[in-house]
Parts: C-alpha cells; sequence; structure tokens
C-alpha cells in the first residue's frame, strides 16, 4: 500500500460540500456550534466533525439537523440526503475497510480520525504507540492478545498498523508527540530480540522531525496519567475541536466533551513535563536497547 493510499481522508469532497451546507444553515438559522448541539442532543464536537466531513451523516440525523436549522425546502432536503448518501458511500471506501474481518469497529473509526489528524499525543504505560511498532512487536502483541487466531488473520492485523505507519512519512506528516512511561521499554514483548530492534526503531523514528519521544522514568514517582493509556487527535481544520480515545478495564471510548478533552490534555502537559527531554530520553531508550541484547 502506497503511503499516498494511507494518508488519504475519507473526509472526501462530497463530505466537505455537505458539511459546508449545513454550516451555512446553521449560521443562517442564528445557532452557534454550541446551541446546535444542544438542540440536537449531541456534542459540539460532534458537529464540528459534520461541518468540517470528517464524520458519515446518517440520515436521521441529517434530518434532524435541517428540522433544527428550519431548512423546510423539499428540494433541499432531498438533495442534502442524496449528497449524504453519496458521501457515505464513498467514505465506505477507506482503504482499512478491507479488513473489516480482523478490525473492529472501535479500531476503524480510529484509524478513519487518525487519517484525518494533523496532529497526535499519546501516553503509554506498557506499549509502544502502534504507530512506531516493529513487525515483530506487532505481531508479539496480536498474539498475545488472543483476539485473532489464525496465522492468516495475524497478519492482517499486522498489515493494518504498518499501512498507518505510512502516515508518518506522507507528503503532509503526522505530527507525533509520544510519552512512555520506563515500563514500556522493559516489558519484554516478544523477548529480548524484538525489544532490541523495537528499542532501535524508537530511535530512529525519533530522529524525524514530526515525531518527539519523552520517556517518563520510574523515579518521577507518581503521577496523574499512570491509569491508563490515551491517545489525543488534534485535526488541521480551523476551530475543529480534538478527540481523545482513552483505554479503562472494561475497553475503549471516545471523548468529545471540551471539559473531558481539556483534561486530557492538561494530563497529557503534565507528563511531558515530568518526562524527561527528547535528548534525555534518547540516552535512556539506547542504554536499554543495550541491555536487551546483553
Amino acid at each position: 500500500m502506497s503511503a499516498n493510499a494511507t494518508a488519504s481522508s475519507p473526509s472526501t469532497v462530497l463530505g466537505r460540500q455537505l458539511g459546508d451546507e449545513l454550516r451555512r444553515l446553521r449560521e443562517a438559522a442564528a445557532l452557534t456550534t454550541t446551541q446546535a448541539a444542544e438542540a440536537l442532543d449531541c456534542t459540539k464536537g460532534k458537529i464540528s466533525r459534520i461541518e468540517n466531513g470528517r464524520v458519515t451523516v446518517r440520515i436521521p440525523d441529517l434530518t434532524a439537523m435541517l428540522l433544527t436549522y428550519g431548512a423546510m425546502d423539499a428540494e433541499l432536503r432531498d438533495r442534502l440526503s442524496l449528497l449524504a448518501r453519496k458521501a457515505n458511500r464513498r467514505r465506505r471506501q477507506g482503504w482499512w475497510n478491507q479488513y473489516g474481518s480482523v478490525v473492529a469497529d472501535t479500531y476503524r473509526d480510529y484509524i478513519a480520525l487518525e487519517a484525518m489528524a494533523g496532529t497526535i499525543r499519546t501516553f503509554q504505560a506498557q506499549l509502544v504507540p502502534g504507530l512506531l511498532q516493529t513487525p515483530e512487536y506487532i505481531r508479539a502483541v496480536t498474539v498475545a492478545s488472543h483476539q485473532w487466531q489464525t496465522a492468516d488473520e495475524i497478519e492482517q492485523f499486522v498489515q493494518v498498523r504498518l499501512a498507518r505507519q505510512e502516515r508518518l512519512a506522507s507528503d503532509s506528516p503526522l505530527q507525533l508527540r509520544a510519552v512512555l512511561s520506563e515500563a514500556v521499554l522493559l516489558q519484554q514483548v516478544g523477548g529480548p530480540k524484538v525489544m532490541s530492534a523495537q528499542l532501535e526503531q524508537l530511535l530512529i523514528a525519533s530522529a524525524r522531525p514530526n515525531v518527539t519521544i519523552q520517556v517518563l522514568p520510574f523515579s518521577r514517582g507518581a503521577h496523574a496519567s499512570m491509569f491508563g493509556p490515551y491517545v489525543v487527535l488534534g485535526f488541521p481544520e480551523e476551530a475543529a475541536l480534538d478527540v481523545v480515545l482513552a483505554d479503562n478495564p472494561t475497553g475503549s471510548m471516545w471523548l468529545e466533551r471540551e471539559a473531558e478533552v481539556g483534561r486530557y490534555q492538561e494530563l497529557f502537559d503534565a507528563a511531558r513535563t515530568s518526562a524527561l527531554s527528547p535528548v534525555e530520553s534518547r540516552t535512556v531508550i539506547r542504554r536499554r536497547a543495550k541491555e536487551h541484547r546483553a
């Protein structure tokens, strides 16, 4: 799969056209995004993503928006419904959909948003971020999860993760800022040889201008991010709102309300401040890589 294919966005021309029309109708109704969200019983983030063409617009949601905005013209409603259906069909052509048998809905949603993100800030407590994993490391994690049983399923999942990584080297590269607990460097994923190669890969990745890696050492003690990993996705569109994917004991959850997202932005800033500098982190990663080789 080419880098261009991986970087392609499900935010198609049709999706943006529909979003522009809905924004115009909202503004004509003299409603702010906050007011529209309250009237539609959804979040401001959802309104923002619809207007920026970043998500599928279901016909019931479209109908509710048009009613809220006072768009009663039948011809307009029919035209926008047809546009939504065409945009949704185009959106389903994202490269990740060919792996539907091994990629869960939540992960598919994440990949779609990641394809449109401009920045990713992530804290990881035990695992190397997926965008920085070697094939052998991915394979070891996949086998250990027991979610995929056959060799073919495991290999398909490895290919999905490798395809995602092409965003880091695309013409419009993703900006990745990662804070890793020191435990990430010590966890024997796949054994010493795999871990040594993985840490060497972190050193190579950290030399990229669009990748920043920091290590949060054990010596810093307790910290607010130690309760679980999370990812904060930021988008390039003006006024677009960040989205958070956080892990918890029962699975992953999306957070998009401003107060919740703001909390995770603060958590990441605190983790980044407590962590070693990128230069110091490279020294620690290099030392741990040598220890795995010993």
